[in-house]
């Protein structure tokens, strides 16, 4: 049996509107089919959930890298989803993921409605 080996995870919110942009960044950024994928609502403000996943990818297919993206303008969020919030939780996430896996590389973005991502 051969080994499943990705090269990172991408963990992303839910919301189609980003979904087209999101694809376009990994296309520039990952190899085509190198990736485990995640979407869950609010993204990074499901730290349990993501760190989960982040365990599972890590076992299970050796990766390197976990990528958090948060975007603007998210409901999961409400009134709490200034850009000042998805920072701290964005880099709250970081540092449990780094305390947890050490030699994980760990890059988190936030993604702006017009498909800027800015790197925190």
């Amino acid at each position: 049996m051969s080994a499943h080996i990705a090269e990172a995870i991408i963990i992303t919110c839910i919301d189609f509107r980003f979904q087209e942009y999101i694809n376009k960044w990994i296309g520039s950024n990952l190899k085509p089919g190198a990736y485990d994928r995640g979407a869950f609502a609010g993204a990074a403000k499901s730290l349990e959930t993501i760190l989960n996943q982040i365990d599972v990818s890590y076992r299970l297919h050796h990766i390197k890298k976990a990528v958090l993206i948060n975007h603007e303008d998210c409901g999961a969020y409400g009134e709490d989803g200034h850009i000042d919030r998805h920072v701290e939780d964005l880099q709250k996430a970081r540092k449990h993921i780094m305390e947890k896996i050490p030699d994980l590389e760990v890059e988190t973005y936030y993604l702006h409605l017009d498909g800027t991502f800015e790197k925190v």
